[in-house]
């Protein structure tokens, strides 16, 4: 608004400039000029008089609305200072009121943060009818009883952690969950106790109180938090009977099994060297009906495969059938890794112990069993001469220890570590007295000198051929050696076997004989590349390729001879030397010509009448034919021409030796 009065003014100011210069430009007079100005004021006051004269009723009323205008804004003015003093009442009022929102809100969250803890601190310290009910009233087996018994030691646990803090609400309920625990802790000892006396019943399963106890194995954890005096007299009680119990039934057993013994067992007499029917031996014909021999697996070694966890011998079902020992230690172990199992998994899982603990726990329940069974397993092995049976009983504890490991029950280890220490030593103490019995065997002295299988090579081929197939799972370093120690004793004894023969040819039909049977059983029953069958074949290699040599020299022997030698000759280049043999070489043509298909024929029937097995028979028959058709091509070769023109040509005899071949 300023600007514009400013501009106004600054324009007349410009207007009347400019009036004076046209004024001054045109010599007007300023006297003259002035009064003109002058009149023109006059008159123009005089014009606005009248004209305010005219207008005076409009100005008057102008003037009225301006007083009245004034007398509005004042009130106007006075209100809106009324309303001014309100509004700050308002705003101190609503500052006020923002204030005890503020504290209101934090008054609510404190409360709202108490409320929880609060209501479960009541929650956990107060006693409903209903939990005094149900302990005091509701039996112990009945599902409700368990919740409230849940709900005590919930309680009872809570009162003790406040008592730490010395809160006083915990006098009030304390008698209270006093008396409601030693009402629990009764009704519980009183129902654990019934079940652990189920087990005195003769002829109880186990299984049942067992189980029942495991259903309500948190009855025994609540007496252990709040009464370890009960507890510990609960723990006895159970370890107390359960001890007696397992005593008396696996006492029971074994005295049972032992009486399904065979009763014709081996004797110190019954060594692998000693001969058949010597005086006092198991081998004497009386007791063939039991057990061919000792050293024979059979069937035994089904205690390890399928009978490894068959159902244990019943005595009173059984009573009219034998067993080897083997069998009934099966029988007996098996029973005791079945229950043991159950009783460590039972133990840990409702006593709440662990690793030393369960330990001796389960000791303290089964100990006084575990002596027993190893003691009966001490005294058997102090007469015990059965090598396979001592192997079995091995075997059986590895493969019994393996299944404990397997079901998470390490509690019988040191009872296998016992048997072990019993059989393990006896077991070596036996084979080393067959080992020497083989070692001190005198062949002069022996009966039996036929060219087939000895007796003692049989013995040795079953018995080793048992010990390595059922040790490829649990091998034993120690047990190795000694077989490979009794393998070279048999070797020995073969060769002084042979040497009673006067013969060559016989010496080394015997020997292939009972290399031939070793090896056969031994690839029959175990691994080919066993070490021991190694052995046997090599042997068998070199002798059946001397006998091959053997079998030929009398019917072939000047004709051999006159190839090694021209052969000599010709290596040496004394070819003259093999010219001067032209005569001594017509006279092997011509009994050559005359008696080799009779000689064939000889030695077809000298080797299958030599050895017993077919397959070997026949193989050695054919490996001399092959040694005979080489020969014979190289005595061709070193003949002079008109020597060879007299020859048996080579297509007859191919014709002759198909004749002598086998399908073996």
């Amino acid at each position: 608004m300023t600007d514009v009065i400013n501009t106004k003014d600054t324009l007349d100011k410009n207007l009347e400039d400019y009036e004076i210069q046209e004024v001054l430009k045109n010599g007007t007079d300023l006297r003259e000029y002035a009064l003109q100005i002058d009149k023109g004021i006059k008159e123009a006051e005089k014009n606005s008089v009248a004209d305010y004269i005219r207008e005076s009723e409009n100005i008057a009323s102008l003037h009225n609305q301006i007083e009245e205008c004034d007398s509005i804004l004042a009130r106007m003015e006075s209100m809106l200072l009324v309303f001014q003093n309100d509004l700050g009442s308002i705003s101190n009022e609503i500052i006020s009121l923002q204030k005890r929102s503020v504290n209101m809100s934090v008054q609510l969250s404190n409360r709202q943060a108490l409320k929880g803890p609060l209501s479960s601190f009541i929650e956990d310290m107060a006693i409903s009818e209903t939990l005094i009910f149900g302990i005091n009233n509701v039996p112990v087996t009945d599902k409700e009883f368990m919740v409230q018994l849940a709900m005590l030691n919930q309680k009872l646990n809570f009162v003790k952690e406040q008592e730490f803090k010395e809160t006083k609400a915990c006098h009030d309920v304390k008698d209270v969950l006093e008396k409601l625990k030693i009402k629990a802790v009764s009704k519980i000892r009183t129902y654990i106790l019934e079940q652990i006396y189920k087990f005195r019943k003769p002829m109880a399963n186990y299984q049942i109180p067992q189980n029942a106890m495991l259903k309500y194995k948190f009855f025994f954890e609540f007496v252990l938090t709040n009464e370890r005096n009960v507890a510990q007299e609960i723990c006895n009680e159970y370890i107390d009977t359960l001890s007696k119990v397992y005593y008396s039934y696996f006492k029971s057993y074994a005295s049972r099994l032992d009486k399904l013994k065979y009763e014709e067992v081996p004797t110190k007499d019954d060594l692998m060297g000693i001969e058949d029917g010597s005086k006092g031996g198991f081998f004497q014909k009386s007791n063939l009906k039991n057990k061919s021999t000792i050293f024979t697996i059979g069937n035994r070694g089904d205690v390890l495969a399928q009978q490894l966890e068959a159902p244990i011998i019943v005595p009173h079902v059984q009573q009219k059938t034998k067993y080897s020992y083997e069998a009934l230690f099966r029988s007996l172990q098996y029973a005791l890794v079945d229950n043991s199992c159950r009783e460590y998994l039972f133990t840990t899982e409702f006593f709440h112990v662990k690793a030393s603990h369960a330990q001796e726990l389960f000791d303290r329940i089964l100990g006084k069993t575990l002596s027993l069974l190893v003691k009966n397993v001490e005294n058997y092995v102090l007469e015990c001469y059965d090598c396979l049976a001592l192997f079995l009983c091995i075997q059986l504890i590895n493969r019994y220890k393996w299944m404990c490991h397997k079901r998470a029950v390490p509690a019988l280890d040191s009872y296998w570590d016992s048997l072990l220490s019993a059989l393990g030593p006896r077991l070596e103490y036996v084979l080393k007295l067959n080992i020497q019995s083989v070692r001190e065997c005198n062949p002069a002295k022996l009966s039996n000198k036929e060219l087939g299988p000895h007796y003692i090579t049989r013995r040795y081929a079953e018995f080793s051929a048992a010990m390595l197939s059922l040790s490829e799972q649990f091998p034993s370093e120690e047990l190795n050696n000694l077989l490979l120690i009794l393998q070279d004793e048999v070797h020995c004894f073969l060769l002084k076997m042979a040497a009673e023969f006067p013969q060559r040819i016989q010496q080394l039909i015997f020997l292939i004989n009972n290399y031939d049977m070793v090896l056969s059983i031994l690839m029959e029953r175990t691994r080919d590349n066993t070490k021991e069958a190694e052995s046997f074949r090599e042997q068998l290699q070199a002798r059946s390729t001397e006998y091959v040599e053997e079998i030929l020299s009398p019917h072939f022997g000047g004709l051999m001879q006159f190839v090694k030698e021209g052969e000599q000759l010709l290596e040496s280049g004394k070819t003259n030397e093999l010219a001067n043999l032209e005569k001594k070489s017509m006279s092997l043509v011509a009994s050559f010509t005359a008696g080799w298909k009779q000689s064939l024929e000889e030695i077809h029937r000298e080797v299958l009448v030599s050895f017993p097995n077919l397959v070997t028979g026949s193989g050695l028959l054919q490996m001399a034919l092959t040694n005979f058709v080489q020969y014979y091509h190289k005595f061709a070769k070193l003949l002079t021409p008109s020597a060879r023109t007299q020859l048996v040509n080579i297509h007859v005899i191919m014709v002759e030796i198909k004749k002598y071949k086998t399908n073996y």
